[in-house]
């Protein structure tokens, strides 16, 4: 297994910066003709395009097959055990908690001069699509990350669709985080099948305004084709950390935690960035005996090429490499976090100190999972009741009030060559 060496900032050449900084960025268009197909053929046959893409599965199978109704929902309590169903609970109520708290101060109005009173409403979409992968994997706290702020949000349907196996039966794990997190309904559908059924509303699955979470380039694919006719969450790649420590953190724990990342995919990314040269080796060290021992070895030895050890030659430079690589999950481990904290700008969710590794978020301290990836996090924030409402604005004008922002109403009108729109104001201040 080929463990990277730790290489100094300063003398990293621009081809060797330009693909760390890249990472694997998930490219969708070798498989993106062919999603476009899939999903022009579940627009135009429906549910028979659906029945076809999973008859394999479950020979014989009918639209509503694709359902899943209460009795599965029981029998998968009874799968699952009693202490794992116990522990989901338990996160479902700090992601809750936590999701809670954003929807303060979300509706308001202010008098922006006299007579014009203008506000903002806060309206929570009709229906939501919630997608939760389930085959290299199972992710059911993809479900409670994914279904609890929709329903947070006070969405009245919260529609899931997760890949089935043979004899079209969903995954028992995710079925009972759907049914805890608040899932209206939930369906064994997987893939662009599934992402199209919910953009265009195919029987069995009803039409949504918004779908989110996260899934391989074909699903990521198949939510940038219907993009337009449904909203859809931030870009979602290969998972991805970056670790900022100083001389005190401790390299067991920061070589675990990159690995923990690396264990999600072949093309997950882990970073070290430190102004502690010795820490990077003694990281590089550990990644060395720990890897080939670890369950996941394959998949880690594969995602070594996306690991790097950067040595910075301050705090401050590492702080701005940490901004400009733009990661997914940021750690923090230096010995003032919360002064770092100020001067970070672009992270998807950020963990404070040497008690805070991203299993906790990706589990059960309350932040959500989903995230930006790819450097994204430029521009995107992680999945939070944000996503689930609508913000229409409104605003009341007294006679006076249009009276007194008339000259600028029909100048403004006129110079763009809408008259009618200067006529429309004058009309309502003729005596």
């Amino acid at each position: 297994m080929q463990v990277p060496e730790p290489v100094r900032l300063s003398e990293m050449d621009e081809a060797q910066l330009a693909r760390l900084m890249n990472r694997s960025g998930e490219d969708v268009g070798e498989v993106q003709e062919q999603v476009r197909k899939i999903v022009e053929d579940v627009r135009t046959r429906g549910a028979q395009a659906l029945v076809e893409a999973h008859q394999e599965l479950s020979p014989g199978l009918t639209p509503g097959d694709f359902r899943v109704e209460r009795e599965e929902i029981e029998q998968a309590y009874k799968q699952v055990p009693e202490e794992v169903t116990a522990h989901l609970r338990l996160a479902a109520r700090n992601i809750r908690r936590f999701h809670a708290a954003q929807l303060e101060l979300r509706s308001w109005q202010v008098e922006v001069a006299p007579g014009i009173v203008a506000g903002r409403k806060c309206v929570p979409m009709d229906a939501v699509g919630c997608y939760v992968p389930g085959m290299r994997a199972v992710y059911p706290s993809t479900a409670l990350m994914t279904i609890i702020p929709a329903v947070v949000a006070g969405v009245e349907r919260v529609v899931v669709c997760t890949p089935a196996g043979e004899g079209l039966r969903a995954n028992p794990y995710t079925l009972v985080a759907a049914d805890i997190a608040g899932a209206t309904e939930i369906y064994k559908l997987g893939g662009p099948w599934a992402i199209a059924a919910m953009a265009f509303g195919v029987e069995p699955v009803p039409r949504v305004a918004k779908i989110v979470g996260p899934g391989n380039k074909y699903v990521t694919a198949a939510k940038t084709i219907v993009f337009g006719v449904v909203d859809i969450d931030s870009p979602a790649g290969p998972s991805e950390a970056l670790v900022l420590a100083d001389a005190g953190a401790d390299a067991r724990v920061v070589a675990l935690d990159m690995l923990a990342q690396m264990e999600h995919d072949p093309d997950a990314a882990a970073v070290l960035v430190t102004d502690h040269e010795p820490l990077a080796y003694k990281v590089r060290d550990e990644l060395a005996a720990v890897a080939p021992t670890l369950p996941r070895a394959e998949i880690l030895g594969q995602a070594m090429r996306y690991c790097a050890l950067v040595v910075a030659g301050s705090l401050e430079e590492a702080i701005d490499f940490a901004n400009s690589y733009a990661p997914e999950h940021l750690e923090i481990i230096v010995a003032e976090p919360f002064g770092v904290l100020e001067r970070i700008r672009n992270a998807g969710s950020i963990f404070l100190g040497p008690y805070a590794p991203v299993a906790a978020g990706d589990y059960a301290s309350g932040t959500n999972h989903v995230l930006p990836t790819a450097a994204a996090a430029r521009a995107f924030s992680g999945l939070s009741v944000d996503d689930f409402v609508k913000h229409p604005t409104y605003q009341y004008l007294t006679r006076e009030g249009l009276a007194s922002i008339a000259p600028t109403i029909t100048t403004l009108a006129e110079a763009e060559g809408l008259p009618i729109h200067a006529m429309s104001v004058r009309a309502r201040l003729e005596d």
